[in-house]
């Protein structure tokens, strides 16, 4: 499974869906992402991907502090 926040929306993806294997490089998944949410990748630029110990990817935009 693959937590998606973007545009201010939460969404739940199956790796299915957008043929994702969670070893892929970060790069990898950006781009299926791009292409899922049919954006170009810079939207996921200042994304980071957490991979959680259980196998689920949490795709969110940088904490920004300060």
């Amino acid at each position: 499974m693959i937590h998606v926040r973007f545009q201010g929306r939460s969404y739940d993806i199956t790796q299915s869906q957008i043929n994702l294997d969670s070893n892929m490089s970060d790069v990898a998944i950006k781009e299926r992402l791009a292409q899922h949410f049919d954006v170009n990748l810079t939207s996921f630029e200042f994304y980071v991907i957490d991979r959680r110990p259980s196998g689920v990817l949490i795709v969110r935009p940088e904490a920004v502090y300060g």
